[in-house]
């Protein structure tokens, strides 16, 4: 089964438009077709058993460190024509990112992404997704590729809204969350098992910082 591109007015993509626009976040539980989600889950962890995954840092460019008190998930960013299922989900984030510009007016010029393993008992303290000195990443985007996930094995993304409100989002294969990098803070909680991810920001453009 192949996912098809889908149009930037498609119904759903107009969905996680609105929700942006009302409230700064949108959360679709069945954004994937299941099939399209366990080829991602599956090109994940032949990366992972390559080696090819390596612990993320924290911070940018030459102040950047690994962490493991902050952060302990493993990554390895996404580039075109690398792989069938990964081509497939660019596609569809540049509809999304047509649909974004068009109707949010947000000059969102790509999209960068990673997939993310996170080992069982790792997490990633509360943050912001955007820099400090570098303020392109405009909205985040986070699609889960696990299988059967269950409440009681945690691992959820817990993102802090407004009026002191908490909202928990388990990591369920094909759900995608999405929201403003600078406006929303938000925590990986640990997980009982390993918890895989892509995890990718929508960037204006700008200037390199010196």
């Amino acid at each position: 089964m192949r996912a098809m591109q889908i149009p930037s007015d498609h119904p759903l993509l107009l969905s996680i438009v609105d929700d942006l626009a009302e409230r700064g976040w949108s959360q679709q539980d069945l954004f994937l077709p299941a099939a399209l989600t366990r080829e991602l889950a599956a090109e994940c962890r032949k990366r992972a058993a390559d080696g090819e995954l390596a612990p993320a840092g924290v911070g940018r460019g030459t102040a950047q460190q690994v962490r493991e008190g902050i952060r302990g998930d493993h990554i390895q960013w996404l580039e075109p024509g690398q792989a069938e299922p990964c081509d497939q989900y660019l596609a569809l984030m540049d509809s999304l990112r047509e649909a974004l510009n068009r109707s949010l007016y947000l000059g969102l010029e790509d999209f960068e992404c990673h997939f993310a393993l996170y080992p069982a008992g790792a997490f990633y303290r509360k943050h912001l997704d955007r820099f400090r000195d570098d303020d392109r990443r405009s909205v985040s985007a986070v699609l889960y590729l696990n299988d059967e996930w269950q409440p009681q094995e945690g691992g959820q993304l817990r993102m802090y809204l407004a009026d002191e409100v908490e909202r928990d989002v388990l990591p369920t294969g094909g759900c995608l969350v999405v929201f403003l990098s600078g406006d929303v803070p938000h925590e990986v909680l640990p997980a009982t098992r390993e918890r895989l991810s892509l995890t990718g920001w929508f960037r204006r453009r700008g200037d390199e910082p010196f």
